[in-house]
């Protein structure tokens, strides 16, 4: 196996992780919206939502401050290492315009990343977390 195959498995890899992060960062919010119509306890876990939370609020941040996510600029190198070529936007960025042919500029995404956090924090506040498990009829336990 050559050093470049590797760093391309490598940067699939990371892909990978990625594409884990965004299902989490989009797919938790859906999780705690459906999960608390249907009565899913488990949804307001104090982990979980923490965890959520802080994930989309490093994206946030992230964008404000006109940073690149650290795992679009480890791929990007490993990409580059194995002789492919890297990203020329965001990771986001790079997928809507090639699976959706739609280029927007990045304060779209900003404005996008901006309100999805604000829809995230204010979950929190409507359907707030519980830490501790909850005996039926009883307190925490």
């Amino acid at each position: 196996m050559t050093d470049a195959h590797l760093y391309r498995l490598a940067a699939d890899g990371v892909l990978l992780v990625h594409f884990a992060v965004v299902i989490f960062v989009v797919g938790g919010l859906v999780v705690v919206l459906v999960g608390n119509w249907r009565h899913w306890a488990w949804v307001n876990g104090w982990a979980f939502r923490l965890a959520h939370l802080v994930a989309i609020g490093i994206v946030v941040v992230q964008t404000w401050l006109g940073a690149i996510c650290p795992l679009t600029v480890l791929e990007s190198w490993l990409r580059q290492q194995a002789g492919q070529s890297a990203y020329a936007a965001s990771f986001v960025e790079h997928w809507v315009q090639r699976l959706l042919f739609y280029e927007a500029p990045f304060w779209v995404f900003a404005l996008a990343y901006t309100v999805f956090g604000a829809l995230v924090v204010a979950a929190w506040c409507y359907f707030p977390p519980r830490r501790g498990r909850r005996r039926p009829g009883g307190p925490p336990l």
